[in-house]
């Protein structure tokens, strides 16, 4: 597979070459290893697409986990306390976990614990590598990426999609660069508050 297009947000590739280089060439590399004709092995059942061979997100997704994990990439978890009362969770919101749930706690609110998950980081960046829905990528972008950053945990989020022209020959629903380019550019310039790299693919 090649990357076609990247776009960076708040200096987010820039960050990635000067600081920490080799990552880069590390996901350049991984990208440029995956034999996408492999991956077409979905037969679809869709009207408009009923018997055609499709590329398979199950079989993408499982080809860039083993080669990332290969590479020392591996699964992180930032957790959190919640509760239903809005100006307990700003208050909450800077604190750590322990803090979090203790403060809670002390106001008589019940805490709820909560975390985001996200299968690949390495020295502070993390990557997304998403062939689902539409809503999945969204969830990386505004949600995902941002805790991970204003928990300290990372400095820069990469999100992995195909182009429209690899989406095109996928399942119907599945997110695509083009589309949450437009997505992210139309909130702008400073939202989200998270360095990211947004990566399109194509065969």
């Amino acid at each position: 597979m090649k990357i076609v297009e990247k776009y960076s947000h708040l200096n987010g590739f820039e960050f990635l070459l000067v600081h920490k280089p080799e990552l880069w060439k590390e996901i350049e590399n991984v990208i440029k290893s995956i034999d996408a004709e492999a991956c077409k092995t979905k037969i679809s059942k869709e009207k408009t697409k009923n018997g055609q061979a499709l590329y398979s997100p199950i079989d993408m997704n499982n080809i860039f986990k083993e080669k990332l994990t290969s590479l020392s990439w591996s699964e992180s978890r930032v957790s959190y306390w919640v509760t239903k009362d809005e100006k307990l969770i700003r208050k909450t919101l800077p604190m750590s976990p322990e803090d979090q749930k203790k403060k809670i706690e002390e106001t008589g609110e019940k805490p709820i614990l909560s975390y985001n998950q996200t299968d690949f980081v390495k020295n502070r960046v993390a990557i997304e590598v998403q062939f689902g829905k539409y809503s999945f990528v969204a969830y990386d972008l505004f949600v995902k990426h941002l805790a991970f950053y204003i928990g300290d945990k990372i400095d820069v989020g990469i999100e992995i999609l195909p182009m429209k022209s690899l989406q095109s020959q996928m399942s119907s629903g599945v997110g695509y660069y083009e589309g949450e380019l437009y997505n992210v550019v139309r909130q702008g310039r400073g939202v989200p508050a998270v360095p990211l790299i947004i990566i399109g693919i194509e065969p």
